[in-house]
């Protein structure tokens, strides 16, 4: 079989995004006899039908859902591979692909990679946030060089090792009656309303697992995408949020809210590094030796 080459699948995206013949050809720039021409050729190829022609526009197939998730996977590698290439010509000597967690990424890594950056200027680095299962499927399927996740992910097959500490803390208004806790158990603040961080999040998930366990309902009110969101809607008066106290340190503060730590032994956690058993580009080993070294 012959492999579609990479403008074909591009076009092909283009017909799958827009819905229709005309749209995707003004929109690639292409006269549309020559994109259907484009078409048919990619299917005879493949020997499966891709899009159903329909008066309304075209629709994808089973088997075109198949290749648009594969081509516009391609497309991304190939677009990296000339981003990287066109910076080794510059005198980049190393590029490293991370993905990492939430917390990692607003806790430690801004820092952590400046430093690096700093000893290392010919080095890039490219950072994505992802949930933490979503790191280790993604270092699995060689998305990028290695992850940082939550402690508690199942990392498979993964080399891991620990990265840092942290402890989760519950941020609220100074007049809400917790406020001047030493520490609370999680299971006194299910008598309140939460504000969560998004459902595929670690912390959501011991918050749910945590109500669960003590048969308690998680009153929660809203879901939101990052800490600083959920610290706008605790001082909005949305309910309590729990996010990671070196979080609160930076966010709370400035918006005139308090924090009382979590007395749960699963508030305290640690953060992962998350490689595949190969041996690292050098690159990429000396991020990870920079990440991994004892901390002042």
């Amino acid at each position: 079989m012959r492999r579609p080459d990479l403008k074909t699948l591009q076009l092909f995206i283009a017909v799958c995004e827009d819905g229709t013949l005309t749209g995707a050809a003004r929109r690639e720039n292409i006269a549309q006899s020559a994109l259907s021409k484009r078409l048919v050729e990619l299917e005879r190829t493949l020997g499966v039908e891709l899009l159903h022609r329909r008066a309304t526009g075209m629709a994808v197939t089973p088997a075109g859902e198949t290749l648009l998730h594969h081509a516009r996977r391609m497309l991304t590698n190939a677009d990296n591979m000339s981003t990287e290439l066109a910076e080794h010509a510059k005198g980049v000597r190393g590029f490293v692909r991370v993905l990492a967690n939430l917390s990692a990424i607003v806790e430690f890594l801004p820092e952590d990679l400046q430093s690096f950056l700093a000893a290392q200027p010919a080095i890039r680095v490219q950072l994505e946030e992802r949930p933490s299962l979503h790191v280790v499927a993604g270092i699995r399927d060689g998305a990028a060089d290695f992850g940082i996740c939550a402690g508690d992910t199942p990392t498979l097959d993964l080399e891991s090792r620990t990265y840092r500490h942290d402890r989760l803390v519950i941020v609220m208004p100074t007049s809400h009656p917790l406020s001047g806790r030493a520490a609370v158990a999680f299971a006194e603040a299910l008598d309140y309303d939460h504000v969560g961080l998004h459902a595929e999040s670690s912390i959501y998930a011991n918050l749910r697992a945590e109500a669960h366990r003590v048969g308690r309902p998680l009153r929660l009110r809203v879901h939101v995408p990052s800490f600083d969101a959920i610290c706008r809607m605790v001082q909005a008066n949305m309910g309590l949020g729990v996010i990671p106290a070196p979080v609160y340190d930076l966010l709370g503060p400035p918006m005139h809210l308090t924090a009382v730590p979590l007395s749960d032994d699963w508030a305290t956690r640690k953060l992962l590094v998350v490689t595949r058993r190969s041996p690292p580009a050098p690159a990429t080993r000396l991020l990870l030796d920079h990440l991994l070294s004892p901390k002042a």
